[in-house]
């Protein structure tokens, strides 16, 4: 049966204007990136030219709870994030307080919730009281996001759309560093040849994603880690070699760039093959100079602290609902920035539980060779106990990593000032 789901990680730009002579929130509109920066303002009886305030990246994450791991791949490139719940349903969801642990645990400090279909739930006005007051109550107990604002709106009438980016607007911008080794996280990938095309004109992958620090510029060598990764029939061993290739294109919507900087969603054109980057294949993976990219571990050694109860299920109160300790040769699945792989836990020491709602375990764990850094962000989740094959636990990660296995080694126009773009 057809679903009307987001399954995949889409993005979209926007640029966000203010008029120096008209009202708070009327003075705030947006247009697409494609827009010039200097505008007219459209309120009637004003002719003041508006200033571009800021230029914007949204990532459109699933919100379905079978698709949590596409939701935290779009969370590890969010400066901020705007939490959209629906105003003619019960809530919470049962995918909802997960995603606001997850925003909890990925240190998103700013978070805007959007209480939409205001113009259909507004028929009664006490339910959507109601529901602004459970959804404060689930704020509260959040941390970074207890004082979160709730903007009632209409996305199909556009109602207090202007309030939205007033919001936007007040976000502070995260320090950026230009001066460093680029490092580049990759959302989604393409191969935008057509089915057919002649071997003369093929054209070469392309990865989308964003620069959390460094710059990239257009014929920039660059490496691609971990890159190509198979594992051994006869050994069981996992390999990868790194990819390296060329920068041809950087490009965010319809903008063609000579340089990309921090903050933003960028697509890079690379000389890289198309199989590589076919049907998001390169997700995950890591874009930089090479000899300054990060190591690729295939064992770590974890501290965890686990939710006292699944989070993310219907029957999330119930008495039967608690989260059993990490077991050896268990299965699980890890989220590191914006790559999801399994792991099978290869040996669980010191394992205590904490006074309070939460577990400490402190395991080895072995999976799919991936570029890391220390205190990188990370969940993990636990799959196939008690028929809980949906189940899931995002879990806060202190990491020290072991060692790694490594074998076949071997100026035009930007789409933004770089103190102005922020990630949603």
């Amino acid at each position: 049966m057809f679903r009307n789901i987001t399954i995949k990680l889409g993005y979209a730009n926007a640029k966000l204007y203010k008029c120096g002579k008209c009202p708070a929130p009327q003075c705030y509109i947006s247009y697409g990136s494609s827009k010039e920066d200097n505008v007219k303002c459209t309120q009637e009886g004003c002719e003041a030219t508006m200033v571009l305030s800021r230029h914007v990246s949204f990532v459109d994450c699933p919100g379905h709870d079978t698709l949590m791991a596409t939701m935290l791949a779009g969370a590890a490139v969010m400066d901020a994030a705007l939490l959209l719940v629906d105003g003619n349903q019960a809530y919470p969801q049962p995918q909802t307080r997960e995603h606001l642990i997850a925003v909890d645990i990925m240190k998103l400090e700013h978070i805007i919730v959007l209480q939409n279909k205001i113009d259909i739930a507004i028929k009664d006005r006490h339910s959507v009281q109601h529901q602004q007051e459970q959804i404060k109550a689930s704020l509260s107990s959040s941390g970074n996001v207890a004082s979160a604002p709730i903007i009632p709106i209409s996305a199909q009438l556009k109602f207090n759309i202007d309030v939205v980016v007033d919001y936007l607007c007040r976000i502070p911008i995260p320090e950026r560093q230009f001066t460093v080794a680029p490092y580049m996280i990759v959302i989604r990938s393409f191969d935008v040849n057509k089915p057919g095309e002649d071997a003369e004109t093929l054209k070469g992958g392309v990865a989308g994603g964003t620069i959390l620090k460094g710059c990239l510029r257009v014929g920039d060598e660059v490496c691609i880690r971990p890159g190509y990764v198979s594992k051994s029939k006869k050994t069981g061993l996992t390999s990868w070699v790194e990819i390296k290739s060329r920068i041809i294109s950087l490009q965010a919507d319809d903008n063609q760039l000579m340089y990309a900087v921090p903050g933003g969603l960028i697509a890079v054109g690379m000389k890289v093959d198309p199989q590589f980057t076919r049907s998001d294949a390169m997700v995950g993976h890591i874009i930089g100079l090479p000899d300054q990219m990060p190591q690729v571990f295939i064992e770590i050694d974890v501290q965890t602290t686990f939710l006292k109860r699944i989070v993310g299920s219907k029957d999330e109160q119930s008495k039967g609902n608690k989260i059993e300790n990490i077991r050896e040769n268990e299965t699980l699945l890890i989220n590191i920035g914006s790559t999801s792989c399994g792991g099978i836990v290869m040996s669980v020491r010191d394992v205590s539980k904490n006074s309070g709602n939460s577990f400490l375990t402190h395991f080895t764990f072995r999976f799919s060779e991936h570029g890391s850094h220390p205190n990188d962000k990370a969940h993990l989740r636990q799959h196939g106990r008690q028929n809980r094959s949906q189940s899931q636990v995002p879990a806060q990660l202190q990491t020290h990593w072991l060692g790694c296995h490594q074998e076949g080694l071997r100026e035009k126009k930007r789409v933004s000032s770089p103190d102005h773009h922020l990630s949603v």
